[in-house]
């Protein structure tokens, strides 16, 4: 189905001239939740029920074109798999020709008051599986090995204040990119690297590929941490492994390509400055 029809990008998603990776998730929960309320188990029933609603367990993304403003964007969401608890859905971002621009696949678990995985409701489970269409595309980054020992690693911390949080009063799940991203800059002005200077018509460090698996929610009022392992450096992909921890547990773990964008939104090589830092 259609969750988001021939919406155009707003200015307000942009971080310079190409939308924010974060708005890529949010994209995607604004889909979970039409999907939702389309099967009969939207996410007002479960949060009136001190539920924690379609909460991400796995995420693949792959972006092929970053969005730019004015581009018009549909996203088309189908159940690809389902469980006892568990519905995995796949999301298309596409222009206004019909190319993508994105794909995900995201695995989502109800979670109870109690903290445990929440069964399907039976008829949900089964509408699920009648909808569910057979494919398998390969999303994420890749599967290859570690690129050296001497690469850097850096770590940040972030407070979990109300600006952060959603509904069920737990960590957006659209901020962790923002987090990464952070953390990300911070170390690169501590290399003596400015962003806004190497930003131009080259568009650096952008969400391109992720892997992140969703371990427990991330409370209010915690100090989230983010740790981050350069793991491969070339001129197409930063490679870095992130964790993320509050409160002495592991809340995501994942791997992370970051690439390089025009201003067009289309991926092209980085410059050798902006893959310096990660190996001085």
């Amino acid at each position: 189905m259609q969750t988001i029809s021939d919406t155009q990008v707003r200015f307000g998603e942009l971080a310079g001239p190409l939308v924010h990776g974060s708005v890529l998730f949010d994209w995607q929960l604004i889909s979970t939740q039409e999907v939702a309320a389309a099967f009969g188990y939207p996410f007002e029933d479960i949060l009136a029920d001190d539920g924690i609603p379609y909460a991400p367990v796995v995420v693949d993304t792959t972006v092929h074109r970053y969005p730019a403003l004015g581009d018009e964007i549909t996203v088309v969401t189908v159940p690809i798999d389902v469980g006892r608890s568990s519905v995995e859905f796949l999301y298309e971002i596409l222009d206004a020709d019909g190319e993508r621009l994105a794909t995900a696949r995201m695995t989502h678990v109800t979670i109870s008051s109690s903290g445990g995985a929440r069964p399907l409701p039976e008829r949900v489970r089964s509408a699920f599986a009648d909808a569910c269409v057979d494919r398998d595309p390969e999303v994420g980054p890749t599967t290859e090995t570690d690129g050296g020992t001497d690469l850097p690693s850096y770590v940040t911390s972030v407070p979990i204040r109300s600006p952060y949080i959603e509904g069920a009063e737990l960590s957006y799940f659209e901020e962790y990119p923002r987090f990464a991203g952070i953390a990300l800059e911070e170390f690169l002005a501590e290399r003596g690297t400015s962003l806004g200077e190497l930003a131009g018509e080259k568009q650096p460090y952008r969400l391109r590929n992720w892997e992140w698996e969703f371990q427990s929610p991330v409370q209010f009022e915690t100090e989230l941490h983010v740790e981050c392992d350069v793991i491969s450096v070339d001129q197409e992909t930063v490679r870095i492994s992130h964790k993320f921890t509050s409160s002495g547990k592991t809340n995501i773990r994942g791997i992370t390509e970051y690439g390089c964008f025009d201003r067009t939104g289309a991926p092209i090589p980085f410059d050798d400055e902006m893959i310096a830092p990660f190996k001085s």
